[in-house]
């Protein structure tokens, strides 16, 4: 993977990542390609045979994302999916066989108890510890694969990606960073040292609310290679349309991160003066017990904040006396939303736990909403 923007910011790499080599009278980014098959006479040769396998919109938008990932590196690959969740199968699936084990957290993404349930369902062993502390390492012998989401979801918990990377790798374990709620401009687990990072895309990389989208970026070799026949035989592809959204979003996204970002911030600060907020997490506060590693290993830290209200009753006035926010269970979109997370199940959360996406509106009008509902919230 070449990319002409590696020396540049993250501004200008966004804008101009994945764009071909320009074309006199065609557009600087072109539509997407519908397209189930390519003229193909002869042997089946060249980058396009049939829709399942490759698509230039595909191939422009998998450039893009490498070269956020890993601006700079050569040798790196960035393959697409369907969904968030078709990148992690795909990854989990590909490289774990019966009898293997794999090290998932316990406080991740609230459907891999699913995944779990399923990996056992194959004969692998599944191991689970919390992200804090880097408590995966207590139970990473002879393990196959160690799966990283850092920060967690929802509990926004950071692990030292180096650290369990180099504990990882001399006991001849692949490791895989969920980068979803990081995003490649708050952290860049390739370069911390990670097989592979993988993340939905459906969240703030393309963060208008539109599109389902996953991808897998790891080096080129074996891993890799197993990735994309996985991709292959499920058919987990996305569409030209999703994938043509997905890059044009991208231009955007230092310009909607560094917003969100700084709103996050100031919103944390002003939930830890409410007497009724408790258990407040937001990595970019001084004080948060995640602060010091992700000061270390990210360069932003994330539009997401999470706290508790006293009750579940108390969580849903909050929640319906919200005028700027969106109840929705997705995250780092423009328009901010909030839920209250344990209405799902699978995560162990309390009832009044509220997990808080801050989208692009102006700062002081979006704590304002937000103080004036818990102030309604509280009779």
């Amino acid at each position: 993977m070449s990319d002409s923007t590696a020396g540049t910011g993250d501004g200008t790499r966004a804008v101009r990542a994945g764009l071909p080599e320009p074309v006199k009278n065609e557009p600087t980014l072109p539509g997407p390609t519908f397209a189930a098959h390519f003229h193909l006479p002869g042997e089946p040769n060249g980058p396009y045979t049939y829709g399942r396998d490759e698509n230039p919109t595909w191939t422009l938008l998998e450039r893009a994302i490498g070269e956020l990932e890993a601006p700079g590196q050569e040798g790196v690959e960035t393959l697409t999916f369907a969904s968030g969740m078709a990148a992690i199968s795909s990854v989990l699936f590909s490289q774990l066989r019966a009898g293997d084990t794999v090290v998932l957290p316990v406080d991740g993404y609230q459907v891999l108890p699913l995944v779990r349930a399923q990996l056992e369902a194959y004969g692998i062993e599944v191991r689970v510890a919390p992200t804090g502390g880097d408590a995966q390492l207590e139970v990473l012998e002879g393990a196959k694969l160690l799966w990283i989401e850092t920060p967690s979801n929802p509990g926004l918990d950071v692990c030292d990606i180096r650290r369990l990377v180099e504990a990882a790798h001399a006991r001849g374990a692949l490791v895989a960073v969920d980068n979803t709620l990081a995003t490649p401009l708050g952290q860049r687990p390739l370069e911390l040292g990670a097989d592979f990072s993988v993340a939905s895309g459906t969240k703030q990389l393309t963060g208008h609310g539109d599109v389902l989208l996953g991808y897998v970026s790891g080096r080129e070799g074996e891993a890799m290679t197993a990735v994309r026949r996985w991709r292959k035989v499920v058919g987990a592809i996305p569409g030209p349309m999703e994938a043509w959204l997905a890059h044009r979003s991208i231009a955007t996204l230092q310009l909607r991160v560094d917003r969100q970002n700084a709103t996050a911030l100031v919103l944390a600060e002003a939930l830890r003066e409410r007497p009724e907020v408790t258990g407040l997490r937001y990595p970019g506060l001084p004080e948060d017990p995640a602060h010091k590693i992700a000061s270390q290993q990210m360069r932003r830290y994330g539009c997401v904040v999470s706290f508790t209200l006293p009750t579940h009753a108390r969580a849903d006035r909050f929640l319906d006396a919200l005028r700027l926010v969106d109840d929705a269970t997705s995250f780092g979109g423009v328009r901010s939303t909030a839920e209250r997370r344990g209405r799902w199940g699978g995560d162990a959360v309390p009832e009044g736990f509220i997990r808080f996406s801050v989208g692009a509106e102006d700062a002081e009008d979006l704590v304002a909403d937000v103080l004036r509902a818990l102030n309604e919230s509280a009779g």
